[in-house]
């Protein structure tokens, strides 16, 4: 028995190819959508890659690039199927590419089912990535001479005056690192000298940080050096002076702005989902409708379309069936193996026998 079994006559399969070719330039328009904004998100990832260890997030800006494309491949083969679908003498050389077509509409559903999932899913590989890379990027901050990481201190400074933040937690995390240069330094001053001696390490450390931590809606100029100090400024409270820097770590507001972008896409990755099955679901019942009118051999006449020509378990027995029998095709039998085994064999002794000179009389 077909599943969803409908009926159409020769106006209602012309009304359903024209809504069909509509519907497939709309997702031929959501494909170049997806498209672009894998391309957008890509370009925001690729804009701050000094800052992360690894790209396995690419792999969301990857999957949208593909499909979008795919979709817009596919979707206007649909629209050529539907130009052709009323023309007995053109739609006969779509049976086998239709087949093709719903096993890639479908694919390019699961993908972008895929891609939702995975927007929420690497939002712990993206925080531990952006923490790395950050922690890195602070700890380069100094080296503007050497090869490779002189834009280091430029990419912090646009990240933190652009997302608002400070270090890689905090603002703390300047305290931990040399982020001066030697070359800055005066080695002949007794303060300087004190301060390397002081580490174990060798370093300059200050509990100080770059300008491009000051919060510009700070009411008094920004106080970068001895932050922990309150006697070295006036009026200043160490644990109470908030505005004078950026509260927020880079990591955490990264996160929170690459999170934000990936899931403000899953509704519109949705909507596309919706229109590519409405036109896998058209596609299906015009395919059937029009091979039915065919069969008939009455074009104009009435005919049935269905989703599946029969049910559920049915289809899926035969599916099963068939994937059977190509594994056993593909497969060679053990009793012919052993036959064709044992026919050269006797193939062998015969030439033998042959070969051997008769015994001299």
């Amino acid at each position: 028995m077909a599943l969803l079994k409908m009926k159409f006559s020769q106006q209602r399969r012309v009304r359903l190819a024209q809504g069909l070719w509509l519907l497939s330039w709309l997702a031929v328009t959501c494909g170049a959508f997806i498209f672009c904004l894998g391309v957008y998100i890509k370009i925001e990832l690729l804009r701050r890659d000094e800052v992360m260890e690894n790209t396995e997030i690419h792999v969301v800006p990857n999957l949208l690039m593909m499909v979008g494309l795919a979709s817009i491949g596919a979707n206007w083969v649909a629209s050529r199927v539907c130009q052709d679908s009323l023309d007995p003498s053109r739609f006969p050389r779509w049976n086998v590419i239709l087949l093709v077509w719903f096993a890639v509409a479908t694919l390019l559903c699961c993908l972008l089912l895929a891609v939702v999932v995975l927007s929420y899913a690497l939002q712990g590989r993206l925080e531990e990535s952006l923490k790395v890379g950050l922690r890195n990027g602070i700890r380069f901050y100094k080296d503007t001479d050497v090869p490779g990481r002189c834009f280091q201190k430029e990419t912090i400074d646009r990240l933190q005056m652009e997302f608002r933040c400070c270090g890689n937690n905090n603002f703390k995390d300047w305290f931990e690192v040399q982020w001066v240069s030697n070359r800055y330094l005066d080695f002949t001053s007794q303060e300087v000298k004190d301060r390397i001696r002081s580490n174990v390490d060798g370093r300059y450390l200050l509990d100080g940080v770059p300008f491009s931590c000051c919060n510009p809606v700070s009411p008094r100029p920004c106080l970068q050096y001895q932050l922990t100090d309150s006697r070295a400024h006036y009026n200043y409270e160490y644990q109470s002076e908030e505005l004078n820097l950026y509260s927020r770590g880079c990591r955490q507001a990264l996160t929170d702005y690459y999170m934000g972008l990936m899931n403000s896409t899953g509704p519109g990755v949705l909507s596309v989902i919706l229109i590519q099955v409405s036109v896998i679901l058209s596609m299906r019942y015009l395919q059937t409708a029009v091979e039915g009118a065919m069969a008939l051999e009455a074009p104009e006449g009435e005919s049935e379309g269905y989703i599946l020509e029969k049910g559920v378990k049915e289809t899926y027995a035969d599916i099963r069936e068939k994937v059977n029998n190509l594994l056993k095709f593909g497969q060679v039998d053990p009793a012919s193996e052993d036959a064709g085994a044992e026919e050269g064999e006797k193939a062998a002794e015969a030439m033998e026998k042959a070969a051997t000179p008769p015994p001299a009389s």
